[in-house]
């Protein structure tokens, strides 16, 4: 089942459509076709991958003259088509005017719109008009009308459709999203990101670049990549879902700090960065976890998680063999925490490398996607040319993890307290006053009025500092499947792997 170009195979799979093509007198009259009585011909739209994870829409056209055997093939082709699945007929669209670079209406209407339309596939779109707007329109549609859903926007967009499904998923079982035991139910219905944001770190991360027509091929050929999910409480109270980056301290400082200089634009996030760096405070607490003992990788291994991950799906396996085994509570109960107390200048927690184009390998390059687990990094207390030696290698090859001051652990699930709220429940006010003035002594250069940083969670603050995070395996599903193997960098890098080892 391939159509054969002049220099290629493609597999059905990655066919977008087949049109007949309306063959006119000027084509009609070129070279060997003038001998024949009208032609018959036959257009197939496919996927064309160039560099770097590009996809293209490309188009090859069969010319016949005998017009039974032209829709004999079209007829065959269109089945194949039918055949497959997986792909998506009904799409609910949210298209974000305001994100990024305010793009994302014209993004949808040039560049996808025109190839929804020629994969035969219906949309209802809706243009948001506010905050929450996809979210809270989300509980109130006829969600099983839909193959997918697709947001156009950044990560702020994409956050607020995932919570709007994942919420009208657990409301519909009945199921309390404040309670950070309950196992949540699985959403079936796939996200589809069409990037047209200032930041685009999931696209960058599932797909393996940033690009609206790419996104918009593998929604297409409906593409499924199960994504893990990050719930995260504060007593007994839902807060959040994250996918990507939970950080406190570091990047938490500077997603509070660039909330302020919002009319800087994208250039507020190098300022902030730099302003945090040079203040260099850190943070005092503890952190408590379990680790993922059911997970085959560890964070430092060199396997990237790429499409069809062994990892994932055998993770997958023991997660479900071992909730088998021991259920849920018992399980909970029965593994042992581990508390580590001290002082931070970063405490990370990712679902996913979080690469980006200035960080190609991210915050946890071998962090898997959807392995039910989150690769936790601590950045302990250490000096300003330490904190900048350790930054610098998420731009290069090295191994970002081999410091003394850096622990990276796999976990399926954390809680952290910071020293002052630890004061503050148990009412110990004057020392925790008593502390406060520490902090500032130790910092003379601060002008800071509080000692607790801000959780970044996924690039949006959280308002308390004490959570309880939980994740949960292959919660969601996006049209995505993963970094594909590129075989000239992939050869080169296991090459490089090869000489380190001998």
């Amino acid at each position: 089942s391939c159509v054969h170009t002049e220099n290629c195979f493609v597999p059905t799979s990655e066919i977008i459509a087949v049109e007949e093509t309306e063959v006119n007198k000027k084509q009609h009259n070129i070279g060997k076709w003038q001998k024949m009585a009208k032609p018959h011909a036959f257009t197939v739209y496919y996927v064309k991958k160039a560099r770097n994870h590009r996809w293209r829409c490309s188009d090859v056209t069969f010319w016949c003259v005998d017009e039974h055997l032209c829709n004999q093939w079209i007829q065959a082709l269109k089945e194949l088509l039918e055949m497959q699945k997986s792909r998506p007929k009904q799409l609910l669209v949210y298209i974000n005017p305001y994100g990024g670079k305010r793009q994302g209406k014209r993004i949808y209407e040039h560049k996808v719109a025109p190839l929804f339309s020629l994969a035969s596939i219906s949309t209802d779109v809706v243009i948001t008009e506010h905050a929450n707007h996809a979210k809270d329109n989300l509980f109130e549609v006829n969600i099983n009308k839909y193959d997918g859903v697709v947001c156009v926007g950044g990560d702020g967009m994409f956050s607020e459709v995932m919570h709007g499904l994942i919420g009208r998923m657990q409301k519909d079982s009945g199921i309390d999203q404040n309670n950070p035991k309950a196992p949540l139910v699985q959403c079936n219905i796939r996200i589809g990101i069409i990037p047209a944001g200032s930041t685009d770190c999931i696209c960058y991360s599932t797909i393996g670049i940033s690009d609206p027509v790419t996104s918009a091929l593998h929604i297409i050929v409906g593409d499924c990549q199960p994504l893990d999910v990050s719930s995260i409480h504060h007593n007994n109270m839902f807060l959040k879902y994250s996918v990507s980056l939970l950080g406190y301290g570091f990047y938490g400082d500077i997603l509070k700090d660039s909330e302020k200089k919002r009319w800087m634009g994208p250039m507020r996030y190098d300022y902030s960065g730099l302003k945090t760096f040079l203040s260099h405070h850190y943070y005092e607490g503890t952190i408590s976890f379990q680790p993922a003992k059911h997970t085959l990788g560890s964070p430092r291994d060199k396997d990237s998680c790429r499409t069809g991950c062994y990892i994932c799906k055998k993770s997958e396996q023991q997660l479900a063999e071992q909730h088998k085994e021991c259920g849920l509570k018992h399980e909970e109960d029965e593994e042992e925490w581990k508390v580590i107390k001290g002082k931070f200048l970063a405490i990370n927690a990712v679902n996913m490398s979080c690469a980006c184009p200035r960080s190609p390998k991210g915050l946890s390059p071998a962090a898997h996607l959807a392995d039910g687990s989150a690769d936790l990094i601590l950045v302990r207390k250490c000096s300003r040319f330490d904190f900048l030696r350790y930054l610098v290698r998420h731009t290069n090859q090295d191994d970002q993890f081999n410091f003394s001051f850096v622990d990276v652990y796999r976990v399926k699930s954390f809680q952290f307290t910071s020293k002052l709220s630890e004061d503050n429940e148990s009412n110990v006010t004057d020392t925790g006053k008593k502390r406060f003035g520490q902090f500032c002594r130790d910092h003379p250069a601060c002008c800071c009025n509080t000692a607790n940083s801000t959780w970044n969670c996924d690039g949006e603050t959280l308002d308390s500092s004490a959570i309880e995070v939980r994740v949960h395996c292959q919660l969601m599903k996006l049209f995505a499947r993963g970094i594909e193997e590129n075989c000239k960098d992939e050869a080169a890098y296991s090459q490089s792997s090869v000489e380190q080892l001998l």
